[in-house]
């Protein structure tokens, strides 16, 4: 067998989508004559744990752990709350308070290009000992935080390994880098360290045909399209919801906020009763404070429905049993190019999407090039109700439902196949 090194931060009992694309390519790798070797933090501060994914850990791996110095387990000390809703990505647009915005600046200009940059010099003596006693000469690295790429840099710099820098989302493009409080000289550090990175790994892999043009017009390194995508699963389907439900499933945050969308709702059920006595607004994971506010300044405070953050299993069967799954981004040109990782599940899970976003967003295409559902932007109002009003008449007949999609494709399998093919072997 082949064996390739794997430099990770996200890590089971780690929740969220991050980890989830890894976790399943570490799991099917050995199908396809690779064997994993996958180099960890020891001590990380995870901001999300789903201690229920520590079980789906594939056993045929090899593990390496390394001690990491984690600020935000230190700046929890001053600000719990915030320091966690900051390194979970929740990142307010208004009514910051001072500790906030100190904290945001601290983390844009100190932390360059993130809060784990400490974890990378240690990681490059360690991992180079590894990899000249081990002979390996294949390495992955997989990002954010895109600290981790610079492990990957440095031992480019040192040893004959063949490099693969995995972007899970984009760098400097990503939509939350305007809100850290950049001086000019942080943002030319961000930038000058992501055009260091592209130009020394030997192939660049990304979720999105968007990131891959933005990566083109920064190198000449090759740059491919790997997708996540959804494990297939022999579990029975739970049985669909008795109320109209809208549910978003994963964390919803500042910016992705389709007012839009509520002023339809508020719409609807001033005019029909029915819909009033049966909508709900479920919510699985966290959710911005701004964005709650804004429901309820719609008057649609009594449909909402939270269940805060549920294991990965969880929340699988609040999509299968949904009647409807919202997916949003930022209206922004720099997140066309974002695809949530949830949306492949929410495609196996065969319901109908409702996706909200900017123009041209490459999830909202791959919505309706798998006619699953509709996709609108931040504008649209008379549009969105009529569909609403149709999806749910077609509820109340028992007929909401979608015909089989085509999926295949973003099996977490097929997709492994697909990442050994394009690894740099000797």
């Amino acid at each position: 067998m082949q064996k390739i090194l794997i430099i990770t931060y996200y890590w089971p009992p780690a929740g969220g989508p991050g980890v989830q694309r890894w976790l399943k390519f570490v799991k099917y790798l050995p199908d396809f004559g690779v064997e994993p070797v996958v180099y960890l933090p020891e001590n990380p501060n995870y901001a999300i744990k789903d201690e229920t994914l520590v079980s789906e850990i594939p056993e045929s791996a090899t593990y390496l752990y390394q001690k990491i110095r984690e600020p935000y387990r230190w700046a929890s000390f001053l600000a719990p709350k915030k320091t966690k809703r900051i390194s979970s990505g929740i990142i307010r647009s208004t009514d910051q308070t001072l500790t906030e915005k100190l904290l945001l600046w601290i983390r844009g200009n100190f932390w360059i290009p993130d809060a784990r940059k400490s974890w990378v010099k240690p990681s490059i003596s360690f991992l180079r000992d590894y990899l000249i006693k081990s002979g390996i000469t294949t390495v992955v690295t997989t990002g954010p935080p895109h600290s981790v790429h610079l492990i990957g840099l440095g031992l480019k710099n040192q040893l004959p390994v063949r490099w693969v820098a995995d972007f899970r989302d984009p760098w400097s493009s990503i939509g939350y880098h305007g809100k850290l409080k950049l001086t000019a000289t942080s943002r030319r550090k961000h930038l000058d360290l992501e055009k260091k990175v592209l130009n020394s790994a030997d192939k660049i892999i990304v979720t999105s045909q968007t990131t891959r043009t933005e990566f083109e017009a920064l190198t000449t390194k090759p740059v491919c399209v790997i997708t996540n995508g959804f494990d297939e699963s022999g579990e029975p389907f739970p049985p669909l919801d008795p109320y109209f439900t809208i549910s978003h499933i994963g964390s919803m945050l500042t910016g992705r906020n389709p007012e839009n969308l509520w002023q339809v709702l508020s719409e609807l059920i001033s005019e029909q009763e029915v819909l009033r006595n049966n909508l709900r607004l479920q919510f699985i994971g966290v959710v911005s404070d701004d964005i709650i506010k804004s429901i309820k300044g719609y008057g649609l405070q009594s449909h909402i429905v939270r269940t805060g953050y549920l294991n990965h299993s969880e929340a699988v069967k609040y999509q299968r049993s949904s009647q409807v799954l919202l997916l949003v981004e930022m209206d922004a040109p720099e997140t066309r190019g974002i695809i949530p990782g949830k949306l492949f599940e929410y495609l196996a899970a065969m319901r109908p999407v409702l996706a909200i976003g900017p123009a041209e967003w490459e999830a909202g295409e791959m919505v309706e090039a798998s006619a699953a559902g509709a996709v609108f932007d931040y504008k649209s109002t008379s549009e969105l109700k009529k569909l609403i009003l149709n999806w749910f008449q077609q509820f109340q007949k028992g007929a909401l439902k979608l015909e089989e999609g085509r999926v295949v494709p973003f099996s977490r399998k097929s997709l492994t196949q697909k990442l050994v093919r394009e690894l740099p072997w000797e």
